[in-house]
């Protein structure tokens, strides 16, 4: 066991053999944020991309009228800023800490390097922008074509697959989230949200528990897409 175990968690890199897992520890750069730091804000020269070795780090943009939109809370594993690899420019979002984290650092020019020299590891980055380009478009099908109930229930249901957990009553969502905050992933107002996951609520669908929430009909939850 080598001491670049924790990239094996990260599920790009986790089909790969010890030697080029080696090779890319060598050019990871770990960094520690403490909650709330901010690691980039959009439009900075952006320079390196980040997988999330432990904490969670939230993703977001701000419209021309100030209102923040979160697109997605990173977590162990998970990748952010790969838009700049190869092509460089700026980064396109804000990425904030909120729990204290640790981040792998992997700077562009290192990792263009690697990956003229290793197609196994080319081979991984491919698949990984390929699956970006599909949840960037399930983004914006959830933005443009469902209301605000479907949008709810869509990321509701995002949130168990990627990190539910099975309960007596249903599926938990811990989400550590505050109605403001779910309300921007989703893309609509905080008073909308309550209303929709109280009208959820009522009906049996889902239970609420401050910032828990317990999927209790998957499949009632899944016909209001």
């Amino acid at each position: 066991m080598g001491n670049f175990d924790y990239l094996k968690k990260v599920p790009y890199f986790n089909e790969l053999e010890e030697k080029p897992l080696e090779e890319i520890h060598k050019i990871s750069i770990i960094k520690f944020f403490e909650k709330g730091s901010i690691i980039f804000m959009e439009g900075e020269r952006g320079e390196a991309i980040y997988f999330v070795k432990s904490g969670k780090v939230k993703i977001s943009k701000t419209s021309s009228v100030g209102k923040e939109h979160i697109i997605k809370i990173m977590e162990e594993g998970d990748i952010f800023a790969e838009s700049v690899l190869f092509v460089g420019g700026e980064y396109p979002a804000t990425a904030e800490a909120i729990e204290d984290s640790e981040v792998i650092m992997l700077k562009n020019q290192d990792i263009e390097a690697l990956i003229i020299k290793n197609s196994e590891i080319a081979l991984s980055i491919i698949k990984l922008m390929a699956k970006r380009l599909k949840n960037v478009s399930y983004i914006i099908e959830n933005l443009a074509l469902r209301d605000s109930i479907g949008r709810t229930a869509s990321v509701l249901l995002t949130f168990a697959k990627e990190r539910g957990v099975n309960v007596k009553e249903g599926i938990l969502l811990n989400l550590d989230l505050n109605r403001q905050d779910l309300a921007n992933i989703i893309g609509t107002s905080r008073e909308t949200v309550t209303r929709v996951l109280s009208q959820m609520d009522k009906e049996g669908i889902i239970k609420l528990n401050r910032n828990k929430i317990i999927i209790k009909n998957l499949e009632r939850l899944k016909e209001m897409l």
